[in-house]
């Protein structure tokens, strides 16, 4: 297991020490080589990507069959949900004999999901709201799953200009306060990154961040899409130009769409890099190295793609390898795409850009409010609905074990993230509306 797993529960210390304290703990961390930080996993997949670069397409169809066969032994033998199954397979075509797996099996099964070869000491357990508002939790393997995906983060930025030791300004749900006009930066010395706000992109604040990121001198901006996006939009307004040199942006986890991601591009003077994931991390897809197409990692995952609706999107189900404390086999991620003739992808339409407004007139990112811990658990649907600035209502599903005492809890996160210049009320309902393609929707805005 690496170190970064065993520290993890520790997180929440670590984040409440005082700032001289953490720079000085975080910079030592820093400084220790990256197979102790991230395990011995961390190399065997970085090793992995750079071999599979060569592959020819048999090559790679025989090492997807043999890893399908690891994860379906594993589903058959330890995971209670699946034992009736039969783990042989010598196609992908008999993979379709087995049932998809939907969000609600994650809901009602997660206990039966798991291996029963596992110790709990070996899991890691994680929720997301996704891009559809069912929240889910479920199972990550210590030592494998963040490694691995380190890994291919890394593999993909490096098609933009990435190097390890790369210095970042990072604008991606971090919560520096909840008062409207509290700080907007953090420093992690754990990897030389500068943290920004999420919730305080206001046109009075925005020239805060300019200012600290150009104090910063940072390699690459890693942002969400709609926060990259409200920069440039300030910069342009407000006739100014951007003053840093960059290698790239980064925009992941939400939708960019192409036009999007060209205006990003002249305004930042940089190549603007996209790519495609969840977290339940079954399948990811990034931007080539040299074109605007998405293209699925096949050691990552194995992918499959659902019969075209009427716009000519197809849904992705994908099956995890590597994850074995919780296979999660021909999974509906509830996220589209639009497939070239050649198989790779033009569009991605995932999670849009989703905002509430508060009453000071911060715009606060769904995406950004997201949560990854058991807040939301045994809820079958989650909602915001907002009439008006600064107030809003949680809308929510239970399932039957939800209990009400909860709430409490519940109300009192969302206040965290939202911040005090909102008013929320929480009410359960029966139903939650939905998208013409029958999607769950974190927003309904009445805001015009």
């Amino acid at each position: 297991m690496s170190l970064e797993d065993k520290l993890y529960p520790l997180l929440a210390v670590y984040e409440r020490m005082p700032r001289p304290v953490k720079r000085t703990l975080g910079a030592a961390y820093r400084k220790l080589p990256q197979k102790v930080r991230l395990g011995a996993a961390y190399g065997e997949f970085r090793k992995l990507i750079d071999e599979s670069q060569g592959w020819s397409k048999v090559q790679i169809a025989a090492w997807q069959l043999e890893q399908l066969r690891v994860v379906l032994h594993e589903a058959v033998n330890y995971c209670p949900f699946y034992r009736k199954r039969s783990a042989r397979i010598d196609s992908f075509g008999e993979l379709q004999q087995w049932p998809m797996l939907e969000k609600k099996d994650l809901q009602e099964h997660v206990e039966q999901l798991k291996s029963t070869r596992f110790a709990a000491s070996q899991r890691l357990y994680i929720t997301t709201g996704g891009s559809t508002g069912e929240p889910v939790g479920f199972y990550l393997q210590r030592g494998v799953s963040r490694p691995k995906e380190q890994a291919f983060l890394e593999a993909m930025w490096r098609r933009a200009g990435y190097a390890d030791g790369a210095r970042l300004a990072v604008i991606r749900g971090h919560v520096t306060t909840s008062k409207p006009h509290g700080r907007i930066v953090s420093y992690d010395a754990t990897r030389d990154w500068l943290m920004l706000s999420s919730y305080h992109l206001t046109a009075d604040r925005l020239p805060e961040y300019l200012e600290a990121i150009e104090r910063f001198k940072p390699d690459m901006l890693h942002a969400y899409p709609s926060a990259a996006l409200q920069m440039a939009e300030f910069l342009e307004q407000a006739g100014q130009t951007w003053r840093v040199p960059l290698r790239a942006v980064l925009c992941g986890s939400e939708q960019l769409t192409l036009p999007q991601k060209r205006v990003l591009e002249r305004v930042f003077g940089c190549r603007v890099y996209r790519w495609y994931g969840h977290s339940e991390r079954v399948v990811l897809a990034g931007e080539a190295q040299d074109s605007d197409l998405f293209h699925f990692w096949p050691q990552y995952g194995f992918v499959e793609f659902g019969p075209a609706d009427e716009d000519g999107l197809r849904e992705v189900i994908g099956t995890a390898f590597h994850n074995l404390a919780m296979p999660l086999i021909r999974y509906r991620t509830g996220d589209y795409v639009r497939l070239t003739d050649s198989g790779a992808v033009s569009e991605i339409a995932g999670r849009a850009q989703e905002f509430l407004l508060s009453a000071t007139g911060r715009r606060i990112s769904l995406t950004a409010f997201n949560m990854h811990d058991a807040i939301f658990d045994n809820l079958y649907a989650v909602q915001f609905y907002q009439a008006a600035p600064g107030e809003a209502e949680f809308r929510y599903i239970p399932a039957p074990q939800f209990s009400r005492t909860h709430l409490d809890v519940i109300e009192k996160r969302i206040r965290q993230k939202l911040g005090d210049d909102f008013r929320i009320e929480l009410r359960e309902v029966k139903e939650v509306e939905k998208t013409a393609r029958g999607k769950h929707r974190w927003l309904v805005s009445g805001l015009h």
